[in-house]
């Protein structure tokens, strides 16, 4: 956590916290009944990159890509295409190969590589025909998330100080444990079996997590006269206004002022630690708007919030640093601040500090997450963790706020079944739509638009 009045002993210590400042397009078929591939379907007239509106992510997103990325203006602009098409793709591939599937992630400057791993060599040729790269593993995803669940649960039997982090690394098909304590770390891994310890890797951290103290995302708001933070993502509970942000960043009942220090709201629901996820409603005063504070304080917009793949860029916006981009290291990671664990959470390379904590992850034009803790500066860099926004969202009954993209949705036809705009569906769902049924690659919330027929990188018919 990044807490403004303990910055001062904190400053230049490659410590891990939560950001508050204190006192003030793959042609992929449908799975074959676990025998591997069957054939692609027919290609859909509306590419990932359409559904994700990449088209409408503005001129300071791409700015800081290129300055913290070392991108050129079309590299920029082409790798959220590339990492819109290769997410779609991995998802389609994931149905596809079902228990052998073994993560996904994507390389190059420009993202133009997506590598999908499989237990199963069988898989590897229909993979490639895909468009991807094929890794042949040890372990499917499904067992890896195992362990960490085991490492989790062994967790909270036990302190856990001297290992700060762990999560799951598809790129090395592990979990992996970073441990300043290799004692910590033997005695945790200790508590889980031994087909469990078999996927696990001991690397050494000198990572030290703290929460990361501290309506558009990444604004300040103050808590109670006691800290600051930053707004994650403007929200809606039917009538009710209000914003997502870091359960760190106060309790149930702590009452905000804005960035101009005007009466706010209050918070109606933490959790931290645990998961690390709050949301504020705010009074008449505050009107709830889908952007996220860019660099100079421009809008950007907030398109929807698909969850992207390892590996693809990702930028924050906080009350204390503005913008800052890096990618996506691992996804459903745990890791230990002085107050306890928290898992589930993004690991990303993009720096922070105090002041920033709770504020807005951003991948394109697509909501990621809200910021919850990290390591370092943004003068030397640092690593990151924030807490995915799609659970949050779901946990308290949010909707995100979002704005139309450029181009019309199209014709949804024939409404009705189960399919509802508002509701946050997982990988794996199913659903029924205008008398078909629908299975849910991407995780994301449903919006008008979003009808399953009109986006296939989010949607498989049958």
């Amino acid at each position: 956590m990044f807490h403004r009045h303990a910055r001062a002993a904190c400053v230049g210590a490659a410590t891990v916290g939560a950001l508050v400042l204190t006192a003030l397009q793959g042609a992929a078929a449908a799975p074959s009944g676990g025998q591997g591939p069957g054939p692609a379907p027919a290609p859909s007239s509306r590419t990932a990159a359409a559904t994700l509106a990449v088209s409408a992510v503005q001129p300071d997103v791409l700015r800081a890509m290129q300055r913290d990325l070392g991108l050129t203006p079309a590299q920029a602009r082409q790798r959220l295409v590339n990492e819109a098409e290769a997410g779609a793709t991995a998802a389609r591939l994931r149905q596809r190969l079902a228990g052998s599937y073994a993560g996904a992630w994507v390389e190059g400057e420009a993202s133009s590589v997506l590598t999908v791993a499989t237990t199963r060599a069988a898989d590897a040729a229909a993979i490639r025909a895909s468009g991807a790269e094929a890794d042949v593993v040890g372990h499917s995803l499904a067992e890896l998330d195992r362990t960490k669940a085991a490492l989790d649960r062994a967790a909270r039997a036990s302190a856990t100080s001297g290992v700060p982090v762990w999560y799951v690394d598809v790129r090395t098909n592990s979990v992996v444990v970073r441990a300043a304590d290799r004692g910590a770390a033997a005695s945790l891994t200790a508590r889980v079996g031994a087909a469990d310890r078999s996927r696990i890797r001991v690397v050494p951290t000198r990572e030290r997590p703290r929460a990361l103290y501290d309506l558009r995302g990444g604004d300040a708001y103050y808590m109670g006269g006691s800290g600051r933070c930053s707004v994650g993502f403007p929200v809606t509970r039917g009538t009710q206004q209000g914003f997502a942000t870091a359960g760190h960043c106060g309790r149930a009942g702590t009452t905000t002022t804005g960035y101009n220090q005007v009466a706010q709201g209050s918070f109606q629901a933490s959790t931290f630690p645990g998961r690390d996820t709050a949301w504020v409603a705010t009074n008449t005063n505050w009107t709830a708007t889908p952007y996220v504070k860019g660099a100079g304080g421009a809008n950007v917009q907030v398109t929807g919030s698909v969850q992207q793949p390892v590996g693809a860029s990702i930028c924050r916006s906080g009350s204390t640093t503005g913008w800052h981009c890096g990618t996506i290291q691992q996804h459903n990671t745990s890791v230990t601040y002085p107050e306890g664990t928290i898992t589930g959470v993004t690991r990303t390379s993009v720096c922070a500090e105090p002041g920033d904590s709770g504020g807005s992850y951003i991948s394109g034009s697509q909501a990621q997450g809200v910021t919850s803790g990290g390591s370092g500066d943004c003068r030397s860099g640092g690593t990151t963790y924030h807490q995915p926004i799609n659970p949050l969202l779901e946990a308290y009954g949010l909707t995100l706020r979002t704005t139309t993209g450029p181009e019309d949705p199209p014709d949804p036809g024939e409404p009705g079944g189960t399919w509802a705009a508002g509701t946050v569906y997982r990988a794996g769902d199913q659903v029924t739509y205008g008398g078909a049924t629908y299975r849910c690659l991407q995780g994301h919330q449903a919006q008008a638009g979003w009808e399953p027929p009109n986006v296939p990188a989010l949607w498989q018919r049958g």
